[in-house]
């Protein structure tokens, strides 16, 4: 079911009638599941719900106008609109309730997100893109408030630059740039700074956006009196309003129960957004929340009984019933017959979503209980496993959980024990945990040919005479060949284009390529990567520029939320290759030398993280990546533009591959791991060290996320039997990660013979000038003197007290 996108203004009235009743089917049936639902959750089958009544009916007239090709980006209220659009079925909607793990059955992300929370498949099982041009797309929900806004701009610029930009193949992604970004935002969430960062940055790119603000007053509890000057979004937002002289929004207005006339607003808005590609924004008013904003709680507790009686008539379903009848459409008899038929189709739909749910879960269950039978009788403890068999019989809608749980407590009773049946349940249940894992944890990174550690490494190779360069300009060399080789890439940030930006890594780059493709942006670091990620799901190769590692905490949250969970939330059906480029490390003073990684790395799992030590190996990185679907932050080092770097001559194909360390030098008495700009300063103190009989061996870790896929670091140390982690962000940050990563992954305390150690940062942020960064950061003489430490604690004798 879903609804005609066909508009034609030659309807006779029972074409329209037919299409009008189709529309009031999905609308009910839409209601009648968030309804149910909400049982579901009370019962404990499911367990939350958060649902899209009271704005069925201008999602309805939104579906009418949607194309192939358009792309959504929402949040979780748009059930119906899903429903309308042929995505969403009866039984598809609780299976994500239920968290059917099963990608067919639960589509929208195989139960790893609540329900109301929606996504298309924009690949095949390869990983391969589909063609977008053929289907209707939805960008993969979030939770977040607002969080939808971002990543709704990137969709929206990636029409115009299909549009624009020649030399693009474009097959799969765009027809011309017709494409339209629809995006959805309640009320209340227009409040978050990311609503408005995006609502000015549209208006400034002027790229084909509409976005629909689904009006009902409230933001859980609160009225929109505490949330929205004037109360009003549209109204404080008037400014955006374009006029004859000035770029802007179209900004419309019209009441969520109208039908006719959100019909009317939704062809008008599509219009101007398709044929003039300019933003526009819907604000639907008079909405309801039925039954409140989730199964957490009820709005009886908020709401006034006025309020109440007010929502009970201005229902939008209600509304679109009395439309009906008083235009002849319908009478209450038939919609009385056809609400009960509907009624019978979402039981129908729920109990067979719930059976597929059920099913294998229950025949996983006697698989256990057969195991746990044998094994009792075949153990001395047979009471105590008779116990847990008892209670896993009990359990009549058994969750994996119950499963696992009961097989691996009965394996502690047979722990001294011998028997086949035991060494059964111990296959078993390790055969079970291996098959169910990958159910809730798989594609947290690519699973496709395309992986980042599949891409192999291209040295760089140099003539005889190699000019030396400053690093920039290897850099800006290497922009040059990505941007001539990939014309589906880009670039844009502050201070990017025009200047080519604040290093010169991109100089004369946007003369030579265009604005568009190298692009200036404004101050507004959370928009910069949501146009990276939406033109990335798009089939474009952006690369988005932060100025600085330090600002990129105001992207934190994009980034943490929406592109490094994006193939785990669609287990693999959507990805955003992009490149965020910045740098960090050591300059001058507490906002220009960030070195935060500790945090970034635990918040960004899903990204690689990649920190490279000079512009070589950076281009190297950008080089593997654009090969790769997977997203990646490349740090560069600030302080490393100026210094000389060799130029190679194979420009543009030298990779350096991710995940993988390199040993810079090599030793026997102690193996120091760092990376970025601090490695240039354990590379020169190992020289020192050698003046005092000290042989250290140096490794750069060069990728911080995936960390040394091939384990050399723990060759090393089996080597040189002794560790220090030299890291320039604060104790217990990035240092703590390497040495987790060192000792528990790659299991290197067996070879210790010294404690392993770290040398970090104060705890605080670097202080201002050349003394600020060394008093703050780990020095040459800090490195020298913990080195020369450990040996010291080793062998008194041969290395005396330094101080």
């Amino acid at each position: 079911m879903q609804t005609d996108s066909n508009i034609k203004t030659d309807l006779t009235f029972e074409d329209f009638k037919s299409e009008v009743l189709n529309d009031y089917k999905i609308a009910l049936t839409s209601r009648e599941c968030s309804l149910l639902g909400r049982r579901e959750v009370l019962t404990g089958k499911a367990k939350f719900g958060i649902f899209g009544d009271g704005k069925e009916i201008p999602q309805l007239a939104w579906a009418k106008v949607f194309k192939n090709g358009d792309f959504r980006s929402g949040y979780y209220r748009d059930q119906t609109f899903m429903m309308a659009i042929g995505e969403l079925t009866i039984e598809q909607f609780f299976a994500g309730l239920y968290a059917n793990t099963d990608i067919t059955e639960e589509p929208m992300s195989a139960g790893r997100q609540m329900g109301g929370h929606f996504g298309t498949h924009s690949l095949d099982e390869n990983g391969e893109w589909k063609n977008l041009t053929e289907q209707k797309n939805s960008s993969a929900d979030i939770s977040p408030t607002a969080g939808q806004m971002p990543r709704l701009l990137g969709l929206a610029q990636a029409s115009k630059i299909y549009r624009q930009v020649k030399g693009i193949d474009a097959a799969n992604f765009s027809k011309n740039g017709n494409e339209i970004a629809w995006g959805t935002i309640g009320n209340a969430s227009t409040s978050e700074g990311l609503f408005f960062e995006t609502i000015n940055a549209a208006g400034v790119l002027q790229v084909p956006m509409v976005i629909n603000i689904w009006d009902d007053e409230y933001g859980i509890s609160v009225h929109a009196k505490h949330q929205t000057t004037k109360e009003n979004i549209s109204e404080i937002l008037k400014g955006f309003q374009r006029d004859e002289n000035n770029k802007g929004y179209e900004i419309l207005r019209v009441n969520g129960w109208d039908y006719p006339a959100l019909i009317e607003t939704y062809q008008k808005a599509e219009y101007m957004a398709r044929e003039e590609h300019v933003p526009v924004m819907i604000h639907v008013l008079e909405l309801t929340q039925p039954q409140g904003h989730s199964t957490s709680g009820s709005h009886e507790r908020y709401k006034s009984k006025e309020r109440l009686e007010w929502e009970q008539e201005y229902d939008c379903v209600a509304q679109m019933e009395k439309w009906m009848i008083s235009n002849n459409i319908a009478n209450q008899d038939e919609l009385d017959a056809l609400s009960k038929t509907i009624k019978k189709n979402v039981r129908d739909g729920k109990k067979a979503a719930w059976n597929s749910y059920l099913e294998p879960i229950k025949k996983e269950q006697n698989e256990a209980l057969a195991l746990l039978n044998s094994l009792s009788e075949s153990s001395s403890n047979k009471v105590f496993i008779n116990k847990i068999i008892n209670d896993l019989k009990r359990i009549d809608e058994p969750v994996r959980r119950d499963i696992a749980s009961a097989v691996r407590k009965a394996l502690r009773y047979v722990v001294s024990e011998k028997s086949i049946e035991k060494d059964n349940a111990q296959t078993w249940i390790n055969s079970y945990m291996e098959s169910v894992q990958p159910k809730y944890s798989s594609h947290l990174y690519s699973n496709s040919k395309y992986a980042a550690t599949n891409i192999k490494e291209v040295v760089p190779t140099y003539d005889n005479n190699a000019e030396h360069v400053d690093g920039r300009l290897v850099l800006r060399e290497n922009f040059d060949a990505i941007f001539n080789n990939y014309p589906q890439a880009l670039v844009f940030g502050e201070d990017a284009g025009n200047i080519g930006d604040v290093n010169q890594g991109l100089e004369g780059l946007q003369e030579k390529y265009g604005e568009l493709r190298v692009a200036d942006a404004g101050i507004r670091e959370a928009t910069i990567l949501g146009q990276g990620i939406g033109m990335a799901m798009r089939g474009l190769r952006p690369i988005a520029e932060i100025q600085y590692l330090d600002y990129i905490l105001y992207a934190l949250q994009i980034m943490s939320d929406d592109l490094a969970t994006l193939q785990y939330r669609t287990r693999g059906k959507q990805k955003a290759p992009l490149i965020v480029r910045t740098r960090g490390h050591r300059l001058e003073g507490i906002w220009h030398s960030g070195s935060q990684l500790g945090g970034i790395i635990n918040l960004i799992r899903g990204i690689h993280v990649l920190v490279p030590r000079n512009m070589t190996k950076a281009a190297g990185f950008y080089n593997t990546l654009l090969e790769s679907d997977e997203p990646a932050l490349i740090i560069e080092c600030l302080n490393g533009y100026r210094l000389k770097e060799k130029l190679p001559n194979n420009i543009g194909e030298f990779k350096t591959p991710i995940g993988v360390v390199e040993t810079v030098k090599e030793g026997t008495d102690i193996t120091l791991v760092s990376y970025g700009s601090t490695l240039r300063i354990v590379e020169q103190t190992a020289k020192e060290l050698l003046e005092v009989g000290i042989d250290a061996e140096v490794i750069d870790i060069q990728s911080l996320l995936p960390f040394d896929i091939h384990h050399d670091i723990v060759k090393s140390i089996s080597k040189t039997n002794r560790l220090m982690v030299i890291d320039e962000d604060v104790p217990g940050g990035a240092s703590a990660y390497i040495l987790n990563e060192i000792i528990n992954t790659q299991n290197a305390f067996q070879y210790l013979d010294s404690q392993p150690k770290t040398l970090a940062a104060q705890p605080h942020r670097p202080a201002y000038g050349t003394d600020g960064d060394y008093f703050s950061k780990p020095s040459a003489e800090d490195i020298f003197e913990a080195v020369y430490n450990v040996m010291h604690e080793v062998s008194p004798s041969d290395y005396p007290k330094l101080r």
